[in-house]
C-alpha cells in the first residue's frame, strides 16, 4: 500500500476550516435555484408562514423548503424521506439549505399546505425560461398505450 495514493485521516484536524462555498462550482444548478427562490415574492404567491409569528418556536422559512423541493424535482427525488436523507449527506443541499436538516414531516407538510404557491413558483420559472429563450418550438408526442400483461404462460416447454 505504500505506492498508492492515500487520503487524509478522518480524525485529522485542519488548521483552516473548510468553507462549503469552495465545494460548489460557479456554474452549479443549486446556485440558480438559490437566486431564483430568493427573488420570488412568496407572500404574493400565497405561501404560508412567510411572516413569522412572534410567539412559539420559530419555523423554517418557506423559501428554504421551496429550495429543497425544487432541488428534489430537478434531481428526481420525490420522497420526503429521501429528501431528508439527502440534506444530511449531499454537499449541494448542505450549501443550498445553509446546513439545515429538515425532517421528512416538515417537507411533506410544506408540500400539502403550499400546493398553490408551488404551482405558481413553477409557472413563474417556466415564464422566465421562455423569456430567456431556453425553450425551443417543437412537438412532443406521448404514447399513452396500455397493454395487459400475460403472466400465466408456462416458462418451461410442455412436451
Amino acid at each position: 500500500m505504500s505506492n498508492h495514493i492515500k487520503g487524509q485521516s478522518r480524525t485529522q484536524a485542519t488548521l483552516f476550516p473548510e468553507v462549503l462555498d469552495d465545494f460548489i462550482a460557479e456554474d452549479n444548478p443549486v446556485r440558480v435555484i438559490d437566486v431564483f427562490v430568493d427573488e420570488l415574492n412568496l407572500e404574493q404567491m400565497k405561501f404560508n408562514r412567510v411572516i413569522a409569528k412572534r410567539t412559539g418556536r420559530p419555523g423554517y422559512h418557506p423559501a428554504t423548503i421551496l429550495k429543497l423541493y425544487i432541488y428534489g424535482y430537478l434531481n428526481r427525488i420525490q420522497s420526503s424521506r429521501r429528501l431528508e436523507t439527502e440534506t444530511i449527506r449531499n454537499i449541494e443541499l448542505m450549501w443550498l439549505l445553509e446546513r439545515l436538516k429538515l425532517d421528512f414531516k416538515t417537507i411533506a407538510d410544506f408540500r400539502r399546505d403550499n400546493a398553490e404557491g408551488i404551482k405558481q413558483a413553477c409557472s413563474h420559472f417556466v415564464t422566465i425560461c421562455r423569456e430567456m429563450g431556453m425553450f425551443s418550438e417543437g412537438k412532443v408526442a406521448i404514447d399513452g398505450s396500455k397493454f395487459k400483461a400475460v403472466n400465466s404462460k408456462p416458462t418451461t416447454p410442455q412436451g
